[in-house]
């Protein structure tokens, strides 16, 4: 294959951002500055602030139990959580702490709650029926309120304080009005047939405006306490906000001064109401949204679940079935912000725009959605009746196709300028789903979509693209073929737009010229379907993934396999190439992303950032940036670190070189502080205790490494307690251990050094280790003594007189022991006696009469010393060899068994000891 040596491999991709789910129902409440919302997710309550669209806090129960209410007081200081533990929690969410935690009596979950507007009392309705007040301030409960029935869902204060009054509602229909200073019910008001779900107070607090799932509203007067007007809204309602008075609506219709709401529910619009006269007097029209069924039923993914006033930006807040949060600015009611709560899985996803700022994503849902990497705002299309299936973007990035299991295909394009995206062309003409579509390379001239229907069809583009506000242009297939026996997983377009492939689940991929869509050839090897196929960019290669967990390299021009990667656990999903074509990224069913270079055959690297299967992988225009998206709703954005982390490498090799430089002028200027600091901070034991034998080589060596070590941070003693466990394995360097424990177990007591990250465990590892030590050391001096003793007796039995000396005293004290200049060394004092016994024996044999002689017994006290010799000197070799087998693997030479180490080793008779105490 071609290849250019110039070209560096990638090595490494780390995570640049992500779209994570955030919200997946229930409540959400804007804080009363209009920076944050918050909004549940099971056990977690996440904290989005507006401006960026980026989770800047996330609170999640200790119980991992799901967070059923919560509410954030008006100060914006206090947010209290209930679960379904049946606990309140009282969080710092700034810090992500909880402060306070109590039992909410309540003998199921609450369903409910909101503060007053003094951010001093909480009210909680519980699925219990009862409603319980809260003085958070002193912490006790102040009322316990019964009388109604079912869930209590609704829960709201009176606005004037004055008043101490409660409304709610629950599933008995009817609204209640409880008087605080009695503990009463003073009036149930009765108008909804079903569910009460939101409560609007006019700014007087003299009207009050509420909606329900039977599609009315109904005003009521507050002092009457009657229902004044009853507002036919043909739509299950779930939200009603009061338009501020005195503001400019005309744009909406308002054209009195008499009280207006606005509502939003089933079918997905907002719409304003004039009270008075009970007459609709603006609707919203979403942009390419497909018109509603007045006959459909509740429950459809465009409905509104929310919707919550900003009147301090003049905005509008709605949420939508899907988990969309969209900001409108009143009085236009444009989309000012669009934030997508939850995904879904993720099917695909492209790069978009101009320097890649944006992606396109499919989910399991029939809208598009387009993302700014930014702020992660986003922009829904609508236009398909269905789940999109694929997409695929034009060379440029300024436009992209996708189709549906509605079986259709649409192009749309965005706008440089607004980042606006609208539809351009539509074509139909499948009579299946369409599962697969690829784009030309070299122009915006075609593009070929692939069927469940087993067809593959072409379809030719318009020169002239319909501007944003015009109907879609109608796409006519330009040739219909059948490809394959079963589904068409995947179609690509080669680079020169003059061949495209195609992947079935009838485990076969096929070769086809665009011309004039003739069968050039049949690719076939795997054992199950194929999920994807893509050309290489640069040689004439074809790529499949398939279901059988591997993937192939094929030759365009004999149809013959090249290459085999094997390595994901199940199915590989989707493919693309890298490094111009010189590595491949894979994304499975088994949620990874593994990056592979095809020279060699290897897995370079495998990420493990998803938690289900990777149906979407794209790479952006500059190859340095690929986002993946998965069934865990979960879209990861990463960027290619093979460059940073090289240049960090050099960095870090270059720094350690100046480090090894100073710290040999440190050395040699014996400035050994500075120098044990440098050598800690390397984290290299070797250079610590080459430093730690430096100091020891001194004429004060002892007291300059007590002083030098004391001196040290408590970061480097424990740095250093570490070494010593890992020196003391080795015979070579336990002598340097030995010195370094004795003056940390001096001059540390055992509550300091359990303080120590891991002392417990470095302690218990030195202990056998020393206790091995002075065994063996106590041994060799035995032998040593031994010796010595062998040595005068041979002096005794060869001097001239004999008699004399043995009638003479002989010196057996251990002194000379220790006398290390004077000493011999173990293998010289076996020598040497040897040497000296056979002179002896030349002077015997000379001495006597003649060679018949030589049969008299040699005397018994030579007999001794040679049996002796002979049966002592040899174990001791053994005993040494033996013990460096046994040092954790280390060798121990025989330099290490010279009476220096015998005379250092016994100096440190009660490390041991202290080791035992500090532990």
């Amino acid at each position: 294959m071609a290849g250019n040596t110039q070209l560096k491999f990638k090595t490494n991709y780390a995570v640049s951002s992500k779209i994570e789910p955030f919200y997946k129902g229930g409540k959400v409440q804007i804080s009363h500055d209009e920076k944050i919302i918050l909004c549940s997710c099971g056990p977690r309550l996440n904290i989005l602030e507006i401006a960026t669209g980026k989770i800047i806090h996330s609170i999640e129960q200790d119980d991992q139990e799901d967070i059923t209410s919560f509410s954030l007081s008006p100060d914006d200081e206090m947010l209290v959580t209930a679960s379904r533990a049946l606990l309140l929690k009282q969080w710092d969410w700034r810090q992500e702490k909880c402060t306070r935690s109590w039992r909410a009596i309540h003998n199921v979950p609450v369903a409910s709650m909101t503060f007053d507007c003094t951010s001093t009392l909480l009210a909680t309705g519980g699925c219990d029926g009862t409603i319980k007040l809260w003085d958070v301030v002193k912490q006790y409960c102040t009322h316990n309120l019964k009388g109604s029935s079912g869930v209590v869902h609704l829960v709201e204060f009176h606005p004037d304080i004055n008043l101490l009054q409660l409304f709610s509602s629950s599933m008995d229909c009817s609204i209640r009005i409880w008087d605080l200073r009695t503990s009463k019910c003073i009036c149930v008001l009765e108008s909804h047939y079903s569910a009460v779900t939101s409560l609007a107070f006019s700014p007087d607090g003299h009207t009050l405006i509420s909606s329900g799932r039977d599609k009315i509203c109904s005003v009521w007067d507050l002092k009457e306490r009657k229902v004044k007007r009853t507002v036919p809204v043909y739509e299950a309602v779930e939200g009603v906000v009061i338009l501020p008075e005195n503001e400019d609506f005309s744009e909406l219709g308002v054209k009195s001064k008499d009280l207006h709401f606005v509502t939003a529910g089933s079918k997905g619009v907002l719409r304003v109401w004039e009270s008075s006269s009970a007459r609709c007097v603006f609707t919203q029209t979403l942009p390419s949204a497909p018109v509603s069924n007045p006959e459909q039923a509740d429950g459809d993914p465009l409905s509104l679940v929310y919707c919550l006033p900003m009147p301090l930006s003049k905005r509008l807040a709605t949420v939508t079935a899907e988990h969309n949060i969209l900001l409108y600015q009143l009085p236009s009611l444009s989309v000012q912000q669009q934030f997508v709560g939850y995904n879904d899985d993720i099917l695909d996803v492209r790069f978009l725009g101009k320097d890649d700022s944006h992606i396109v994503v499919a989910t399991n849902s029939s809208q598009l959605k387009v993302f700014e990497l930014a702020t992660s705002s986003c922009q829904i299309l609508y236009g398909h009746t269905d789940t999109v299936l694929c997409l695929d973007v034009f060379r440029k990035r300024s436009m992209f196709a996708s189709c549906a299991k509605d079986k259709s295909v649409r192009v749309w394009k965005m706008d440089p300028e607004s980042g606006r995206v609208h539809c351009v062309a539509q074509g139909h003409g499948h009579s299946n789903a369409v599962g697969s579509i690829s784009c030309s390379r070299l122009k915006k001239a075609f593009l070929v979509s692939g069927s469940q229907d087993c067809t593959v069809k072409v379809w030719d583009l318009p020169d002239t693209l319909p501007a944003a506000g015009e109907e879609p242009a109608q796409l006519e297939a330009r040739v219909t073929e059948k490809a394959h026996d079963k589904d068409v997983n995947s179609v690509a377009i080669s680079p020169n737009d003059k061949l495209f492939a195609s992947g079935s689940q009838d485990r076969a991929a096929k070769l086809w010229s665009l011309t004039d869509m003739s069968l050039l050839g049949v690719f076939r090897g795997h054992r199950r379907g194929i999920w994807c196929v893509q050309f290489s960019p640069v040689d004439q290669v074809l790529a499949t993934a398939s279901a059988d967990g591997s993937i192939k390299l094929w030759g365009l021009h004999d149809f013959s396999c090249l290459k085999t990667f094997e390595g994901h656990d199940a199915s590989v999903l989707k493919i693309i190439f890298v490094s111009r074509g010189t590595q491949l990224v894979s994304g499975g069913s088994d949620g990874l992303v593994k990056l592979w270079t095809i020279k060699t055959n290897e897995c370079i690297k495998t990420f493990d950032a998803h938690q289900d299967k990777v149906w979407a992988l794209h790479g952006s225009g500059k190859d340095d940036l690929m986002v993946t998206g998965s069934a865990d709703s979960n879209i990861t954005v990463w960027k290619d670190v093979t460059e940073e982390e090289l240049a960090e490498e050099q960095a870090k090799q270059e720094n350690q070189i100046l480090k090894q430089q100073e710290l040999s002028n440190l050395l040699h200027e014996k400035k050994y502080l500075k120098a044990l600091g440098i050598a800690i901070s390397l984290d290299q034991p070797h250079t610590v205790l080459r430093v730690i034998k430096e100091i020891r080589q001194d004429e004060k060596g002892p007291q300059l490494l007590e002083e030098t070590l004391l001196k040290l941070r408590r970061d480097q003693k424990e740095a250093l307690l570490r070494y010593c466990a890992v020196w003391n394995t080795n015979a070579r360097s336990c002598l340097d251990a030995q010195a370094v424990l004795q003056v940390l177990l001096t001059h540390l007591s055992p509550a300091e050094l359990l303080q120590f990250q891991g002392a417990r465990t470095h302690l218990e590892g030195l202990i056998p280790y020393t206790g091995r030590h002075m065994q063996r050391i106590g041994r060799l001096l035995q032998s040593s003594m031994f010796l010595d003793y062998m040595w005068q007796k041979m002096r005794v039995t060869g001097g001239k007189d004999s008699g004399y000396l043995q009638d003479e005293e002989m010196d057996t004290s251990p002194q000379g022991i220790f006398i290390v200049d004077k000493q011999p060394s173990l293998e010289k004092t076996a020598s040497a006696a040897q040497q000296l016994n056979e002179e002896e024996e030349d002077d015997r044999f000379q001495a006597n009469e003649g060679p018949e002689d030589s049969d008299d017994e040699v005397p018994e006290e030579a007999d001794s010393i040679s049996a002796s010799k002979s049966a002592n000197s040899r174990p001791v070799r053994n005993e040494t060899r033996a013990n460096g087998v046994r040092n954790g693997g280390n060798v121990s030479s025989e330099e290490s068994s010279d009476e220096e180490n015998v005379i250092e080793m016994s100096n440190k008779f009660s490390t041991t000891q202290l080791l035992t105490e500090a532990r």
